[in-house]
């Protein structure tokens, strides 16, 4: 009886051990760097042809994501939007420790998806983001739905550069249909 186990358990192990083989034979993982950062998930190498993970990598290079589940399609769609900060009529990208006043001014044109909100946040240099401006579809200054460009000015912030270091200053779209605020631009203040 015992030989009869170890006969079936040593036949399990080498077909599990074969499969295993075999597969890491068929895919290999890929390492896949954009902008000088490695993507989390990475990627595989199937017969020669390289297979992304689509979230990770429309985040790293800001694009909106959206799934049409009828079409059973991904859209990748990456706007323009560039924003720069200014004090009065001047324009900064570093900043003094303390409380400083300034507002962001975005410029956003080859919008090719219709969105329902958009915001702008800050983060400082420990991960603590706050919210600055934003609009929905309920303001009456939010972009008519098709418009493909359309600029946009915060209200004046007042916010405590309380460390030194980078702060992220990040531009967020919420695609017709999703739940969730995607990334599409990102700026860098300095404090020192």
């Amino acid at each position: 009886m015992n030989v009869r186990k170890i006969a079936l358990a040593v036949l399990v192990l080498t077909v599990i051990g074969g499969t295993a083989a075999f597969a890491d034979n068929v895919s290999q993982k890929l390492r896949v760097i954009v902008n000088k950062q490695e993507l989390v998930d990475g990627g595989v190498l199937v017969d020669g042809k390289a297979y992304l993970a689509v979230r990770a990598l429309a985040d790293s290079v800001q694009a909106i994501l959206s799934w049409d589940d009828a079409e059973k399609k991904v859209v990748i769609t990456k706007p323009n939007v560039h924003m720069f900060t200014m004090q009065d009529s001047t324009t900064f990208g570093s900043v003094s420790k303390g409380r400083n006043k300034f507002n962001i001014f975005s410029q956003i044109d080859n919008l090719k998806v219709d969105i329902t909100a958009f915001k702008v946040t800050i983060t400082d240099p420990y991960d603590d983001t706050t919210w600055l401006d934003g609009r929905d579809t309920s303001d009456k200054d939010f972009p008519d739905s098709g418009k493909d460009n359309f600029w946009f000015k915060t209200k004046e912030v007042s916010y405590d550069f309380k460390y030194s270091g980078k702060y992220v200053i990040r531009f967020w779209m919420k695609p017709k249909g999703e739940t969730a605020f995607q990334v599409v631009s990102e700026k860098i203040i300095s404090a020192k």
